[in-house]
């Protein structure tokens, strides 16, 4: 047992595993970390003994850089085990990339949640609503300027297809409170929402492991926009209200997420994320004190220099912020000149 009154995290690693390598992290756990060409450069994946085979937990983004460590990973450590799942926390690239090769590859189904398959696939196809232009319309509608805008158009409109270059067909559906049960020891499900239509986590209580996903990171915060198909939606208070559901389990749980380093001190991570949002809200709140468009705001939240898709995120995350604001009647809105809305505190 691990002490509860705790003021930092705890790290029992100090460093990942290099790209292609693993390192056990329990008994029966295996970390995996691969590169992402982001400025979040990397994500971690988990490997779980399943008896005479091996579970996946996420994929890392589809690319042959990626399939290539995949490649060496199964011929240096899995000595001809199967593949028994392959499971994705939600649809992200980094998460979800590879789930349909490695599904074709080990003749395995994918295990998701039904809204992640059903959203990967409209983001694939680029369904009505989920079309960059859409997002374009909307970020126009907040005050982004022309030029931000034009580049956000020419790079993310395939950008999900090109980094998730095949999905599965079918899958088997994950729901609130499941139970899976991979190599002997049973992993309760745990949806969480706003980053992800419905994100799986995934808690051993046998083990008091918890494989957060990007639900809980121990460094940064995890980006919660609001999407074209949802632009008054609150994905914000669903995240805040799944960090504190989150929090509650208890606080010597280890926490293996997908960014950073695995650490113990769940608990004040939860809080330090809630506190953070609203610290933020403060801000914005007092910022809005004269009536400001969304995309002027973007520096309350974000204070170093975006690149096109920094930006993107950006202003997604923006407007979740106003809009919790709006629905907290903390804020409200109003029409501004230019067929534009504008945000007051309240």
């Amino acid at each position: 047992m691990r002490m509860t009154d705790r003021s930092t995290l705890e790290y029992p690693f100090d460093a990942p595993p290099p790209a292609g390598e693993i390192r056990e992290v329990a008994p029966g756990i295996a970390w995996l970390r691969m590169p992402l060409p982001y400025v979040l450069d990397h994500i971690n994946l988990w490997m779980l003994d399943d008896g005479a085979g091996v579970a996946i937990i996420d994929t890392g983004i589809g690319n042959e850089v990626t399939r290539a460590f995949w490649d060496r990973i199964f011929e240096r450590h899995l000595n001809g085990r199967p593949v028994t799942h392959v499971l994705i926390t939600h649809l992200h690239p980094d998460h979800a990339g590879n789930a349909g090769w490695l599904t074709e590859r080990f003749k395995v189904p994918l295990t998701c949640s039904q809204g992640d398959y059903l959203m990967a696939h409209a983001w694939r196809d680029q369904s009505s609503g989920y079309q960059v232009d859409a997002l374009v319309d909307l970020f126009r509608h907040h005050g982004l300027d022309e030029s931000s805008l034009t580049e956000i158009d020419a790079t993310r409109g395939t950008a999900y297809r090109r980094a998730v270059p095949r999905f599965p067909d079918r899958y088997q559906r994950l729901i609130d409170g499941d139970t899976v049960k991979i190599g002997g020891s049973e992993w309760q499900v745990i949806m969480g929402y706003g980053h992800a239509p419905e994100h799986a986590s995934l808690y051993s209580t046998e083990r008091q492991v918890l494989i957060s996903g990007d639900m809980i990171l121990p460094r940064i915060s995890t980006n919660v926009s609001v999407s074209a198909v949802s632009p008054e939606g609150n994905p914000l208070k669903r995240f805040i209200d799944s960090v504190k559901v989150l929090g509650r389990l208890p606080d010597d749980t280890f926490v293996l997420p997908s960014h950073g380093l695995p650490f113990y001190g769940l608990q004040l991570r939860a809080r330090q994320l809630v506190e953070h949002h609203d610290a933020r809200f403060a801000e914005l709140q007092e910022a809005c004190a004269t009536p400001r468009i969304a995309a002027e705001l973007i520096p309350i939240l974000f204070r170093r220099k975006l690149d096109a898709q920094g930006l993107f995120f950006a202003m997604g995350e923006t407007l979740a912020h106003l809009n919790y604001l709006v629905e907290a009647g903390r804020m409200r809105r109003e029409p501004a000149p230019g067929d534009r809305t504008r945000y007051v505190a309240v």
